[in-house]
């Protein structure tokens, strides 16, 4: 694997009908499984990966796990390399890091691009990275593959309508996914039906604040907006006086500004019955920043290692992965493990299925890829709710729980899956608790 030149070792829409304009929009294969083999990275017998990891900066725990997978999957394709029309294609992974930074991921996805010579590029990580690198991609007629994002803010970027992506597909769920499974959770807990909107100003922020407030209103919850607050705020006294009386509390803080936020919540004595919380709680390294004042708080969860799913290379399970994640780096398992290994489930099977490493031939395969991963099965082309170059991967939701009693050296929280409405072959460990 390359890093950074180094070698290194080791908002809008909620349903949308599929149109014939975005349709055309696909970009043609021709002959699929008759291209040849070598792309960008100018060798015929090499498959090259670029990277756009989240290392660094705020949305670090994103790309907690990346470099562990990254480097599992080098070792796996070492000794299985890809096979594509008969022939062995060794395959070499260029990683750069985001930083957190929009603007720097746009750039490291054209370095990959234009000074690596990649075949294709993966990134994940939260509209922020994805958005910045797909454009690259779409500059370049390079294939990009992304998840760790939900698909509206993704997709639709300007305006009210899903971008004009021909070169750009993606892996998750969406706004309307989340918002059932949150209602799911709160309604197993007594509460008055007021929620207090805790939204930052950046894509994410902006996609759930303008939706969110219509996909509950069936529900029964009220979602009050005080406003988008920048990243990094240091004070929250104002959210925290328009949240008195508010018995859940909703938002897509990133994890440090949650910390913040919910230290300040404890000092002024808010204190919701549910506290359902996107991007922040996501990794047991935020909550546990939080102390014992993590117990309790909920979050959606995309991935868990009681999943019934398996890796299409691997052969391993959910469970499986995450033990082994646990084993090797001492770390608990952590969501983004399984998307990141699934990101080169999905090229390898794209680059077979085309036949080719010709961006072309990709882009065309993926458009009706389908594959069983570790984080579940995925098929583009197969959901009219959904832009065509979308994907959606089940959802579930979970609650930390806080052992207290749990030995030194092992982890004090674990999350529990307390909702399954949208994916019932993944099971729950218990309810919703109200917070103490």
């Amino acid at each position: 694997m390359v890093r950074n030149g180094r070698s290194l070792n080791v908002r809008a829409a909620v349903a949308w009908a599929s149109t014939a304009a975005l349709a055309g929009a696909l970009t043609g294969c021709g002959d699929v499984g008759g291209g040849s083999v070598g792309g960008g990275g100018g060798d015929d017998d090499v498959l090259k990966i670029g990277f756009v990891s989240t290392e660094t900066g705020s949305s670090a725990p994103f790309g907690e796990a990346n470099t562990y997978v990254i480097e599992s999957m080098e070792q796996w394709f070492a000794e299985h390399p890809v096979t594509v029309d008969g022939a062995e294609l060794s395959v070499e992974i260029v990683v750069k890091d985001s930083q957190s930074d929009s603007a720097r991921a746009g750039e490291v996805a054209a370095e990959l691009i234009n000074s690596d010579g990649v075949d294709l590029v993966l990134t994940s990580s939260t509209p922020d990275i994805t958005n910045p690198v797909s454009e690259q991609c779409e500059a370049n007629s390079v294939p990009c593959i992304s998840t760790v994002a939900p698909w509206q803010p993704f997709a639709i970027r300007d305006g009210d309508q899903p971008a004009d992506l021909k070169y750009s597909y993606h892996a998750f769920w969406g706004l309307e996914d989340v918002s059932a499974v949150y209602a799911d959770m709160w309604g197993q807990v007594e509460n008055n039906g007021k929620a207090a909107g805790l939204f930052p100003n950046d894509p994410d922020g902006q996609a759930w604040s303008a939706n969110f407030p219509a996909l509950t209103e069936d529900t029964g919850v009220t979602i009050d907006d005080p406003g988008l607050y920048p990243n990094g705020t240091q004070d929250f006294s104002a959210q925290l006086s328009a949240f008195e009386g508010h018995d859940i509390l909703v938002g897509v803080p990133i994890p440090p500004d949650f910390t913040t936020f919910w230290q300040q919540a404890g000092q002024q004595g808010y204190q919701p019955k549910v506290a359902t919380i996107g991007k922040a709680l996501l990794f047991p390294s935020s909550v546990e920043a939080l102390g014992n004042a993590g117990d309790g708080l909920t979050s959606e969860v995309w991935w868990h290692p009681t999943a019934p799913f398996t890796s299409s290379l691997t052969g391993q399970t959910a469970q499986e992965l995450a033990d082994q994640y646990e084993t090797d780096t001492g770390k608990q398992w952590t969501q983004p493990l399984g998307f990141a290994e699934a990101l080169f489930e999905i090229t390898v099977a794209a680059v077979q299925e085309a036949g080719s490493t010709d961006p072309d031939a990709i882009t065309g395969a993926l458009s009706t890829l389908e594959v069983s991963t570790v984080v579940g099965d995925i098929a583009w082309g197969a959901d009219d709710s959904v832009p065509p170059y979308v994907a959606k991967t089940p959802l579930v939701g979970g609650q930390w729980r806080l052992d207290e009693g749990a030995d030194e050296g092992t982890h004090p929280y674990e999350l529990v899956v307390v909702s399954n409405t949208l994916a019932p072959e993944i099971p729950t460990g218990g309810e919703v608790e109200p917070l103490r």
